[in-house]
């Protein structure tokens, strides 16, 4: 089940670790749905519940999604360890770096990292 909470005055929905995949355009319209609805600034993925395809960029999946959430203005964050992904792809060492200098699509470690994000 997907709770609303408030990290550092920010309303932010953190999406279930159990559940099905979210690998595609509909499936993040679920989730900025919710979030919009919650009244969420932020929607927290855990990144066990992204697809493969996602941290696989030549299938755009990621590209897709990340966009679909900049269209709502709705932040992202996928969090959990990555590593074995960014381990095997330089590319996706660059997207990430890129998206973690930015505001709009963050990829944290742990709840730790994300309510120190939160908070600057």
């Amino acid at each position: 089940m997907n709770t609303l909470r408030t990290i550092h005055d920010v309303p932010v929905l953190l999406c279930a670790a159990e559940g099905g995949p979210i690998g595609g355009e509909r499936d993040a319209l679920d989730v900025i749905g919710e979030a919009s609805y919650q009244g969420a600034r932020w929607a927290v993925v855990p990144a066990e519940r992204l697809d493969g395809a996602f941290f696989r960029l030549s299938t755009r999946v990621a590209g897709d999604i990340v966009q679909k959430f900049a269209n709502y203005r709705l932040g992202l964050v996928v969090l959990g360890d990555i590593s074995r992904h960014t381990a095997d792809s330089s590319a996706l060492r660059d997207f990430v770096r890129e998206c973690n200098r930015g505001q709009q699509t963050w990829f944290v470690a742990d709840a730790d990292e994300l309510a120190e994000r939160l908070r600057g």
